[in-house]
C-alpha cells in the first residue's frame, strides 16, 4: 500500500511538472503560472506595452538577450525588486528564455503616456540625452541607446516611450547598487555622475519620445 502511494505521488509530481513545462509564454503572460505568479499582463499590460501611471515598463520589442539578462538578475537577486524577484525565481531557466523571446518578438504597442511635449522638457534633460555633459564625463545617452532612445542591438534597450517614473527609478537603482551596471558597468558609472536635478529631466525626455516600430510579428 505504501509503495502504491509513493508511486501515485510520483506520478502526480511528474504530471504537474509536465503541465508546467508545457505552459506557453502567452499563457504565462495572460494567465500566470500554476497559481505561483500573476499574469505578466497584470502589470505590463495585455500587449506588453507597460503601465505609465504605475511606473511599470514596456516589454514589447525589447531585445531578447536584454530581457533574459534582467529576468536572470531578478532570479538570482543581483537586481533588487520586491515584485519581480519572486516572479523570476518561480520561472525555470527555459521559461525565462521563452518569456524573453515572446516579448522581444511582440509588436510594440506602448500604453498611452502623459509625457510632456518636447518643448516642455527641461533643457537639461534634452542636453544630457542628446549631448551629454563632458565636463562631468557623462556621455550622451543616445550614444548607446540610439537616436531618441529607440534602442541599439540586443544589449542597449529602447528608452523611448518608457514611463518617466520607471526610468527615474532605474537610474536611482544603479546609483544605489540595486541593479547590475550593464555592459562594461556603463550605466552604474553614468548614473553615479548624475545629480538629483538631472534624473527627472532626462527621464521626461525619453518618456516623451516615440518608440520605434516593431521588427517582428504580433502575438495573439
Amino acid at each position: 500500500m505504501r509503495n502504491k502511494k509513493l508511486i501515485a505521488l510520483a506520478l502526480l509530481s511528474v504530471t504537474a511538472y509536465t503541465a508546467s513545462a508545457q505552459t506557453t509564454p502567452a499563457q504565462i503572460a495572460k494567465q500566470g503560472l500554476d497559481g505561483k505568479i500573476a499574469p505578466c499582463s497584470s502589470c505590463h499590460g495585455q500587449n506588453g506595452g507597460g503601465n505609465p501611471a504605475a511606473g511599470f515598463p514596456r516589454l514589447s520589442g525589447l531585445g531578447e538577450t536584454y530581457i533574459n539578462e534582467q529576468l536572470n538578475a531578478f532570479a538570482d537577486g543581483a537586481r533588487k525588486n520586491a515584485v519581480m524577484m519572486p516572479i523570476a525565481s518561480a520561472l525555470s531557466t527555459n521559461q525565462r528564455m521563452a518569456m524573453s523571446r515572446y516579448y522581444s518578438e511582440h509588436a510594440v504597442q506602448p500604453a498611452k503616456t502623459a509625457a510632456a511635449d518636447a518643448e516642455k522638457i527641461p533643457e537639461v534633460g534634452t542636453e544630457l540625452a542628446e549631448h551629454g555633459r563632458w565636463a562631468d564625463d557623462i556621455p550622451a545617452c543616445v550614444q548607446c541607446h540610439g537616436s531618441a532612445g529607440v534602442g541599439v542591438g540586443d544589449r542597449f534597450p529602447a528608452l523611448a516611450g518608457q514611463p518617466a517614473a520607471y526610468i527615474e527609478a532605474q537610474l536611482r537603482a544603479w546609483r544605489n547598487g540595486k541593479r547590475p551596471g550593464g555592459p562594461m558597468g556603463l550605466m552604474a558609472s553614468v548614473a553615479a555622475k548624475l545629480n538629483d536635478k538631472d534624473i527627472a529631466p532626462v527621464a521626461a525626455y525619453f518618456a516623451a519620445q516615440t518608440p520605434a516600430s516593431h521588427k517582428g510579428g504580433d502575438h495573439e
